[in-house]
């Protein structure tokens, strides 16, 4: 678990070198204009909608390590070709190869940490892995902006070496793992007749809590960089200066408070803390509509707005250790890695839809987008204790009982009353 998680941290710290700066790389260093950077990060959805649906089959029958080895090769190999690529379609192409890579490699991690934790431990395993993500993508953009240079493409093409050499290194890293024996499938079928799909659709709380993701994800990570940063601009007059200490802001309070609510988190019903997240999110819609529809000054402003990313930070620090441990609760033997991916991909198209609402919403609608996201907030909380009725005890509460029995191949524990 530690080489995994140093591993996660490194690879993670290589991509807070390019993610901050690929729109003005593609757009301005490179001078293929806004049209081809904006194609660039749709192709990054795009790519990951594709392979995700064929991550969790080859998770199932080849095991999470192999298919996590082929993920960081490719996204290795993108990284580096899109260093270097000059023209519209070799950049194209390249950005496909990283973003699928980087697409498979969510939930090849999250099945590995599956299958080297227990249902006591597993909540703080993904609250580290979390923590050393942002810690990770922190310093690496950090770093990453004081060596590059606009006028110099060089400078660009040393960062994405950086991030291909850090892809490298945690396939060193995962060379030195051995892997607990995990249940396998063998011969599972092809994901063309749709059987992981169906046992998967017929789970209905993990689709409760897919549609719960797509909530969580729309709402908020999918506001990040597109509609929460127009409406800080066009309403609350936030400065580009500012808008940097407010997603600073949101990876400080991540840093601090992961590990100071860890404790809370890990005794109390998972449905529940989610449910209290979507109250707090509501709570930061609240007052980034004060910093922008107030008539404060620019200084109330300004602080109302860095508070509304903490706000957000506060949240995804009680979300880390809650949501990807249920999904891995919710998994039949053998099918984490199938589960992983499918909720890969309900992140992946929240994120995809997201940003295309909410600029254009956020850019021109400026009191109606805060309500709308503030209703959607609320709404978290409404689906959080509605699913909360369809968990195990062990499922929603792992340490309530301190049972290792969970809904991966043992007796299911008595449903939870819906007034408990």
């Amino acid at each position: 678990m530690r080489r995994i998680h140093v591993g996660n941290a490194l690879s993670a710290f290589g991509l807070g070198f390019t993610v901050p700066y690929l729109y003005v790389y593609v757009s301005e260093v490179r001078g293929l204009g806004a049209m081809t950077a904006g194609t660039v990060l749709a192709v990054f959805a795009v790519a990951a909608l594709i392979v995700l649906p064929f991550a969790g089959r080859a998770i199932v029958r080849r095991g999470p390590l192999p298919v996590l080895v082929v993920a960081l090769v490719l996204a290795a190999a993108g990284s580096m070709s899109l260093g270097l690529a000059g023209q519209s379609a070799t950049v194209l192409l390249s950005a496909a190869a990283l973003g699928a890579g980087q697409a498979v490699m969510q939930p090849a991690l999250a099945t590995m940490i599956v299958d080297c934790s227990t249902t006591e431990t597993r909540s703080r395993a993904f609250a580290t892995q979390f923590f050393l993500q942002n810690l990770g993508l922190g310093v690496g953009g950090l770093i990453g902006g004081h060596l590059v240079d606009t006028s110099d493409p060089a400078s660009f093409t040393l960062l994405f070496a950086i991030e291909a050499a850090m892809f490298l290194v945690l396939v060193a890293v995962l060379a030195t793992v051995r892997m607990p024996r995990a249940p396998r499938i063998e011969g599972a079928p092809s994901g063309a007749d749709g059987t992981g799909w169906r046992q998967l659709l017929g789970n209905r709380a993990m689709v409760q809590l897919c549609v719960l993701g797509f909530v969580l994800f729309f709402a908020c990570y999918g506001q990040f960089d597109s509609g929460l940063t127009a409406y800080g601009v066009q309403a609350a007059g936030i400065s580009t200066s500012t808008l940097g200490t407010a997603l600073a802001a949101n990876t400080a309070m991540i840093v601090v408070a992961q590990f100071a609510v860890l404790k809370l988190v890990e005794r109390r019903r998972r449905s529940r803390v989610i449910a209290a997240v979507g109250l707090i999110w509501t709570f930061a819609w609240a007052v980034a509509g004060y910093a922008g529809l107030g008539h404060g000054s620019q200084a109330m402003a300004t602080a109302a707005f860095v508070s509304t990313y903490a706000l957000f930070g506060l949240g995804e620090a009680l979300l880390s250790p809650t949501v990807a441990p249920l999904v891995a609760d919710l998994a039949p033997s053998g099918m984490a890695g199938q589960y992983n991916s499918a909720f890969a991909l309900v992140k992946q198209l929240a994120l995809a839809v997201g940003p295309a609402v909410g600029g254009p919403m956020g850019a021109s609608l400026k009191a109606p987008y805060i309500v709308t996201f503030l209703l959607f907030s609320l709404g978290i909380s409404v689906l959080a204790v509605r699913l909360g009725r369809h968990l195990t005890v062990v499922q929603d509460q792992p340490l309530a009982g301190r049972s290792r029995v969970v809904a991966r191949g043992g007796k299911p524990a008595e449903p939870v009353p819906a007034d408990v």
